[in-house]
């Protein structure tokens, strides 16, 4: 059984092995998720899953049936500033408030028990959807990267939007965390 890193009352968080490679791959490659992210190929994360240390493949999956429903990818587990970053946030199962359970379910990983000060992700400009959801979980719009990734011959923008340990805390304080 692969390592439970977190649950909540309809998903958990559990750390991706070989087993999840196509499912990762596929979900990266769908043609609804692929305009918003840039993709890594199968031995980038094989490398991940059994090399890494740095950073995580973190399946997000239904407790009650165990159907995998999305992924994170987490980087920097081993930095000194206790800041990790969550490289890919996708959810398959779109529409069921799944992504807002995952990233409740991600931050509190991530300051409740791995005690990290910052978390950050990028986003491209034009995710209004994903923009949304991150603002509305309490992620603070930091900053714009101006044509940084070239797609299909246009550059394209990241928005990068982070949240601190002491923000998460007031949030939970709110009552607006699990």
């Amino acid at each position: 059984m692969a390592e439970i890193l977190i649950a909540g009352p309809r998903l958990r968080l559990r750390r991706a092995d070989t087993a999840d490679l196509d499912y990762i791959i596929d979900l990266e490659y769908a043609k609804d998720n692929i305009p918003y992210i840039v993709p890594f190929d199968r031995e980038f994360h094989e490398s991940v899953m059994t090399k890494g240390e740095a950073s995580l493949d973190v399946i997000v999956e239904e407790i009650a049936t165990g159907e995998k429903v999305g992924y994170f990818l987490v980087a920097g587990l081993k930095t000194d500033a206790k800041e990790m970053e969550w490289t890919h946030v996708i959810i398959g199962k779109k529409g069921l408030g799944y992504g807002h359970e995952a990233m409740k379910l991600i931050k509190k990983w991530c300051f409740t028990v791995k005690k990290f000060h910052r978390a950050w992700l990028d986003c491209k400009d034009y995710n209004e959807r994903a923009l949304h959801l991150y603002e509305s979980e309490g992620m603070v719009r930091e900053g714009l990267i101006r044509e940084t990734i070239l797609t299909n011959g246009v550059y394209e923008n990241l928005v990068i939007l982070g949240i601190l340990d002491r923000e998460y805390a007031a949030r939970q304080e709110a009552g607006l965390e699990l």
